[in-house]
């Protein structure tokens, strides 16, 4: 007799070319992922090549009970690292029935800037550094620390060892080898600040990959979780008091930046930044103001300021970028909760086209 966990691993290439195609979307808080899925009859390997779909919008805060249709167009491909073999994991966006993007389809707009042909001339990378919070599911408290009460102060557990330092350790690195599994371009993780707290890189990505890929990994870290019976949070300060909160610090650069003399180019985009300082926060991500107060490696959510390696300023520039002159540089404002389709295309934007 087989077991529940042979079923879930059965090889279909074995018997059948049918593929199982698990289509992701972004639900009506712009945090809350929701997917399904649906038989394919064949491998399939170009986001084009596939059907759209559709979604009960009123079940997801998008639609109105009377016209609950909403539409999903097949965006980015990924390997599915649950099913394995030919299955695929399939980011898509909203629309109505009529074409047009539903006011949570974050991508539709970023993809227009994206495809500028000034910011396509600029090749614009990414790197996203996603820090998050594992919670015990019961309690919603972080994982590792007494319930209802607190583990030692901060100090020990950044990239820390030992079972009481470090919390969750197999999720983390089964997250890790899950993106890479799947073709995100996961560039590392490591231990945060606060006990409880990781983070995972995504990049370098150009242009609207970022936020495919970092989306797409969040989905992935989800359903890890959700099998290891524990909560990821992405609140920007799961926990108040004298702990570091949790970020999205976008680290940015362009072809010009990258090149010889960029370090001038750079000085430029930084300061076209500090003029839209207020817009970029507003953007940024929900509840950013408890995290940002210019204490725990922030700057004050009201003060826009930039330095080398400076991680109390707004904007980080490295040494080695300084020393060469070129390179990137880093907006550490973006809160964890951010969406990264929104950020990446709002740099792009007040860097390049304005």
């Amino acid at each position: 007799m087989s077991l529940l966990t042979d079923l879930i691993n059965l090889n279909l290439s074995d018997t059948t070319q049918k593929i199982i195609a698990e289509y992701i979307w972004i639900g009506g808080s712009g945090m809350d992922l929701r997917s399904k899925a649906r038989t394919l009859s064949g491998p399939v390997s170009d986001p084009s090549k596939l059907p759209k779909w559709n979604y009960d919008g009123s079940s997801t805060g998008q639609a109105p009970g009377e016209d609950s249709e909403v539409i999903l167009y097949p965006q980015a491909i990924f390997k599915d690292p649950f099913r394995r073999g030919n299955n695929i994991l399939v980011i898509c966006d909203a629309y109505t029935p009529a074409g047009e993007p539903i006011p949570t389809n974050k991508r539709a707009g970023a993809a227009k800037i994206f495809s500028h042909p000034n910011v396509v001339a600029e090749v614009p990378w990414y790197g996203l550094e996603q820090e998050y919070t594992l919670l015990k599911k019961d309690v919603h408290w972080p994982l590792g620390w007494p319930t209802g009460g607190f583990p030692g102060p901060q100090g020990p557990y950044y990239c820390g060892i030992g079972a009481d330092k470090a919390f969750g350790r197999d999720i983390v690195d089964s997250h890790y080898k899950a993106c890479l599994y799947a073709g995100v371009n996961i560039s590392g993780i490591n231990g945060e600040v606060m006990p409880g707290q990781w983070e995972f890189q995504v990049g370098p990505s150009v242009g609207i990959s970022a936020g495919d890929e970092l989306w797409v990994a969040r989905y992935i870290l989800e359903r890890i979780t959700e099998i290891a019976g524990v909560v990821v949070s992405f609140d920007p300060k799961p926990i108040p008091g004298d702990w570091n909160g949790a970020g999205c610090h976008t680290n940015y650069s362009t072809k010009s930046m990258r090149n010889p003399g960029g370090y001038e180019i750079i000085k430029k985009a930084i300061d076209k930044l500090g003029l839209r300082h207020k817009e970029h926060i507003a953007a940024y991500g929900e509840g950013n103001e408890r995290r940002l107060t210019g204490r725990h490696e922030t700057a004050d959510i009201n003060t826009f300021l930039w330095g080398v390696a400076n991680r109390g300023a707004s904007i980080r520039v490295g040494r080695d970028t300084e020393k060469e002159g070129k390179g990137y540089f880093e907006d550490r404002r973006p809160a964890s909760n951010m969406d990264p389709y929104v950020v990446t295309s709002m740099i792009a934007e007040t860097t390049i086209l304005l």
